[in-house]
This record gives C-alpha cells, sequence and structure tokens, in this order.
C-alpha cells in the first residue's frame, strides 16, 4: 500500500472552476436560482458551490457541498442544482458530487449573504 502524499503547501483545498468558459456565467446563474430550504439565501452566494468544471465536450461536473452533513435535504439538493443546470442551452449532461472536505464555513458566503443574513 503506497502512502498519499501530503498537499502541496499552498495548493488549494478547493479545485478551480472553469471561468473562463462561455458556459460558466449561465451555470453559476442556474446555481443562484437554487436555495437552501432553511437559509433565505441562494446555495452559490453561500458558498456552498466549490467547483464549476466544464470540459470540451460541455459536460458539467459541480462539487458542492451543504452547511452540514447531517442537512436535511442532502440526498435531493445535487438534484435539484443538476436540475437548475442541464436545461441551459449548450449544456450536454451534468453531474453533481457532494463534498465534505473542506467542510463550509460561514467564511465562504459572499458579502451579499452575509448581509442579507445580517452578519454585516
Amino acid at each position: 500500500m503506497t502512502e498519499q502524499a501530503p498537499p502541496l503547501e499552498g495548493a488549494p483545498l478547493i479545485q478551480p472552476s472553469s471561468t473562463d468558459h462561455p458556459l460558466y456565467d449561465s451555470i453559476v446563474e442556474a446555481c443562484r436560482s437554487v436555495y437552501d430550504p432553511e437559509i433565505p439565501v441562494n446555495i452559490y452566494d453561500l458558498g456552498l458551490v466549490y467547483t464549476v468544471e466544464i470540459d470540451s465536450e460541455n459536460a458539467v461536473r459541480i462539487i458542492m457541498t451543504l452547511t452540514a452533513p447531517g442537512c436535511p435535504v442532502a440526498g435531493e439538493m445535487p438534484g435539484w442544482v443538476a436540475g437548475a443546470v442541464e436545461p441551459l442551452p449548450g449544456v450536454k449532461q451534468v453531474d453533481v458530487e457532494l463534498t465534505w472536505d473542506p467542510p463550509w464555513g460561514m467564511d465562504m458566503m459572499s458579502d451579499e449573504a452575509r448581509l442579507e443574513l445580517g452578519f454585516m
């Protein structure tokens, strides 16, 4: 059994998104249409969407988390996200993966989300 090397110092914990892809902005907007039922802020501004990866054939892979592992909608949220993104023109397919690493924290929220929730 080989040991995995520790992550490189300064390496990002979250895989970078395909921000330069023409579909990126519309996918982000679609993610903003999905809300955590317990918090009146969309999942993108809450910081729950970690990575939006779009390949050369427009297949989309979204890596996201939830506010807590015991979130009551853990089984449903990935389907809601896929359902919001899949109908977009040009999107071939959508895979949504849940991760708990790194764990979500309130520091991942956008300024808009903090303001809306009264944290600013």
